[in-house]
């Protein structure tokens, strides 16, 4: 069997397949089989766009991902790759040996990490994590379908992926599920800079509620899953298209315990072999600009 390498970087969105009459590649999984292509010049199969949660949509919005609810007779195409995940913007090379690589879609900005107390209450914490974690159990229960290990994965991640990763080593107190026998990060960890809290996003969280008309309702979570779309996905990326909330994970004293540094101090994380590093210039983009000068650096530190 070969070794699974899962990507975090970028969780399969939930979609209908139409049944298939083209032969290709076939795998069985729990569900029902699927066919996926070949790619005859790299000597590769593909089965693309397979779902692992049912989509998040209608009441299903802000919650956390549920297990797919069917089943099927008869093939369904795994042949095309599903629509990136909305938040914003988007792989491999062979290793020299064999494995399968699995490439995850998960809820992203404000989508996946919306956060407030309404939103810790109701126990609809880091979302994009969340979805992440049930593509896990996915692969552990269908990879052999693929010819994959079950018992050899290996989860990898880059900057917002590495610390995607980081965060499943410390996940419900480094509680090991037996999801991935070994962990990659790249740029990226388990101890992170943003606030992780739920106090910290409150302002934004309230600011968004107040700018589709929730400020009143009773339970101000489902009214914005009652959000009409385009209209709350205008309000999260701005008219730019970027995102206008910054929205990150939270110590929500489930998933995630409490802050990576004080975890790993503790030794409350999945024993596993980690393989880490850093890009080059990595974050430059996010770096300040227009500073010359030994008088503008000063006034940004001090400012």
């Amino acid at each position: 069997m070969l070794t699974t390498i899962i990507c975090l970087s970028a969780l399969w969105v939930a979609g209908n397949a139409a049944p298939s009459s083209i032969p290709g590649p076939t795998a069985q999984v729990r569900n029902g089989t699927y066919v996926g292509v070949k790619n005859d010049h790299y000597q590769q199969d593909f089965f693309l766009g397979m779902p692992y949660a049912q989509q998040p949509i209608g009441d299903l919005r802000f919650t956390v991902p549920q297990s797919l609810n069917e089943s099927w007779d008869g093939v369904h195409d795994a042949k095309e790759y599903s629509n990136i995940c909305v938040g914003y913007g988007e792989i491999l090379n062979h290793a020299g040996k064999p494995f399968i690589a699995v490439t995850l879609n998960y809820r992203l900005s404000a989508w996946g990490f919306l956060s407030s107390s309404e939103v810790a209450s109701s126990g609809n914490t880091n979302l994009g994590l969340r979805d992440q974690r049930l593509a896990l159990q996915w692969i552990k229960e269908n990879i052999q379908a693929f010819g994959g290990d079950p018992e050899k994965v290996t989860i990898w991640g880059e900057s917002a992926g590495g610390m995607s990763v980081g965060t499943h080593l410390i996940a419900y107190g480094g509680r090991d599920d037996g999801l991935f026998r070994g962990a990659i990060m790249e740029s990226g960890g388990s101890i992170t800079a943003s606030p992780m809290n739920d106090t910290g996003y409150q302002a934004m969280y309230d600011e968004v509620v107040a700018k589709v008309g929730c400020s009143n309702a009773a339970n101000t979570l489902q009214c914005l899953r009652e959000v009409p779309f385009e209209e709350l996905n205008t309000v999260f990326n701005g008219t730019d298209g970027n995102p206008a909330y910054s929205f990150s994970p939270i110590a929500d004293q489930d998933l995630v315990r409490g802050r990576g540094s004080v975890q790993l101090d503790q030794h409350e994380f999945v024993k596993v072999p980690i393989l880490a590093g850093t890009n080059t210039d990595e974050g430059a983009s996010f770096g300040p600009t227009g500073i010359n000068t030994t008088e503008q650096f000063y006034a940004y530190l001090t400012g």
